[in-house]
């Protein structure tokens, strides 16, 4: 309440002097979360378990649990199948599954393994009904070695530090209009209904903002399964085992369905967090800046694309840090024909240490304007002493 507070006295200070003001949307400002975000509205991603049974018997057990981060943990799929003969699992798994930022080059060809290194898909046994509320599953194991998996998801623990801890708390699912929906309803939405008479394009509160992604990936989201079929076109649960890096039917198979899985993730990062808070900015009557571009898993180029106003940055300290932005959303701006494209300018660190004044930073200016910016924000000012 008291930063509230202050919010509203800031709105209606900039007011009456004439000034616009781009807030952040959340505390921190590279991400969107808060205190007000529980784990079931928080970054997901997709977690498993591993148990052994030989057959013919009766397997009855309670499962083990798979990682639970945040308190936070739900199931969506048990299987089993014969186990593999070999202990091949696909390279690279968390960049390939999207659990974290990875460039993936494509493939014309894929290594072939032999049919005892490869779980068909035919053989998998879906057991996900037999699954108790407290985890045991009862099931008569036919004969041979198999395999049980227990997949789900959990929180991906990311928080949106640093920020004050009265604003601190979990990253909201990205991949989920409902869980932004309750996000922005916390914060942007309660100081724009506060300063409604202040607030549009033209009047005080003009923007909201999102800075460079720093909150790492996420692979699942709960209408995932069907929201991969919508964009997709076919069920991806039957080919679930590869998130956890078996080669399901053939490693061309399972490689090509991580590669649909990565861009599914895109696509509803794209349609459900920076389209949709576009379009609850402008509901608002404001516009929607972002910084597109960071460890995320997306087309930088394309997510600077679905916003009003790319932004990129330069570094005055270390000279030319962060350069390589201003020419991916310089081409972002063009291709989507976005007039403004700001940066986020002439930022330092305390190696700066007061040295730098307007006079030796001109060509550094001058060279962001010749890469296509046309809007400096300023990072930082002259009275914000080093800690």
């Amino acid at each position: 309440d008291k930063g509230f507070a202050l919010l509203r006295h800031a709105c209606k200070g900039a007011a009456r002097l004439g000034i616009g003001i781009n807030m952040s949307n959340d505390a921190r400002g590279c991400g969107s979360g808060g205190p007000w975000i529980k784990p079931e509205q928080s970054m997901q991603r997709v977690v498993w378990s591993e148990q052994t049974a030989e057959g013919p018997a009766q397997f009855s057990a309670a499962l083990p649990t798979p990682q639970k981060v945040a308190n936070f943990y739900g199931d969506i799929a048990v299987y089993a199948f014969p186990t593999p003969e070999s202990g091949f699992r696909i390279p690279q798994l968390r960049g390939k599954s999207c659990e974290t930022r990875v460039e993936i080059p494509f493939r014309a060809a894929f290594p072939k393994l032999p049919a005892e290194c490869l779980v068909p898909r035919d053989k998998i046994v879906v057991l996900t009904d037999k699954l108790g509320a407290d985890g045991k599953l009862v099931w008569d194991v036919p004969a041979g070695n198999w395999t049980i998996l227990r997949i789900g998801h959990t929180s991906t623990g990311k928080d949106n530090h640093p920020a004050p801890e009265a604003g601190r708390g979990l990253e909201c699912d990205k991949l989920s209009k409902e869980a932004l929906d309750s996000h922005f309803g916390h914060l942007m939405g309660r100081l724009i209904a506060e300063n409604r008479e202040l607030t549009g394009v033209g009047k005080t509160l003009v923007r909201t903002h999102i800075d460079s992604w720093e909150v790492h990936s996420q692979n699942w989201t709960p209408r995932f399964a069907e929201e991969f079929k919508r964009l997709r076109g076919y069920d991806p649960m039957p080919l679930l085992p590869a998130m956890a890096g078996y080669a399901v039917d053939s490693v061309e198979v399972s490689e090509r369905f991580l590669c649909d899985v990565r861009q599914t993730v895109c696509d509803l990062l794209m349609e459900n967090y920076a389209g949709h808070m576009r379009e609850l900015a402008r509901k608002n009557g404001i516009e929607l800046s972002i910084e597109a571009y960071g460890d995320g898993p997306y087309n930088n180029v394309q997510y600077g694309g679905v916003l009003d106003e790319p932004m990129a940055e330069f570094w005055s300290w270390s000279r030319y840090g962060a350069a390589s932005s201003c020419l991916e959303m310089s081409s972002s701006a063009h291709i989507y024909g976005k007039p403004i494209l700001g940066a986020e300018a002439f930022t330092a660190t305390d190696a700066e240490r007061w040295q730098s004044y307007p006079g030796n930073i001109k060509d550094l200016g001058d060279w962001a304007f010749c890469s296509g910016i046309n809007r400096f924000v300023f990072h930082r000012y002259a009275l914000q002493p080093w800690a």
